[in-house]
């Protein structure tokens, strides 16, 4: 991101620009600060499939069996891994502010925070960037690696 203003329409953007790409055309920053609260908050959902719930299991060393009874619950016709009741996702360390699970983490922690639904508008980054303390800084994400990541999972 080149310029922290927020750009309702795009109509003071130079002609070769306007309708050039999302507004996030010039790339955006992030670097994980391992804060954790992307992990942590109000009640969600942290979808699953079959091959990430096997990595898990595998990961841990338990049975898939257990991971998908002790840690997953159906949603929708999707699976979702369990949370707390403050919200904690089941695999966040409060103790230690971190992923019990890191290295084999769901897309959708992978792709964070590069979802749809927090790159849709520049006011929608803004507000991940109250949040996240690592977005706005850190790596330069090119577009293309953006949209890739928005893609991945559709959130």
């Amino acid at each position: 991101m080149t310029d922290s203003t927020p750009q309702s329409d795009g109509a003071e953007l130079p002609a070769d620009h306007q309708n050039a790409g999302p507004w996030y055309r010039d790339g955006l920053k992030f670097r994980c600060t391992g804060c954790g609260n992307c992990c942590t908050g109000g009640p969600g959902y942290v979808w699953v499939d079959e091959a990430e719930i096997a990595a898990i299991a595998e990961y841990l060393d338990k049975p898939v069996g257990e991971i998908r009874l002790m840690h997953c619950r159906p949603v929708r016709n999707q699976v979702s891994l369990n949370e707390y009741a403050n919200g904690d996702c089941v695999f966040f360390d409060s103790q230690k502010r971190n992923c019990t699970i890191y290295p084999v983490r769901p897309v959708q922690c992978r792709t964070w925070p590069f979802w749809r639904s927090n790159v849709s508008t520049e006011a929608d980054w803004h507000a991940v960037m109250r949040e996240c303390p690592g977005a706005g800084i850190g790596d330069f994400f090119p577009l293309d690696e953006i949209e890739v990541r928005v893609t991945e999972r559709d959130l």
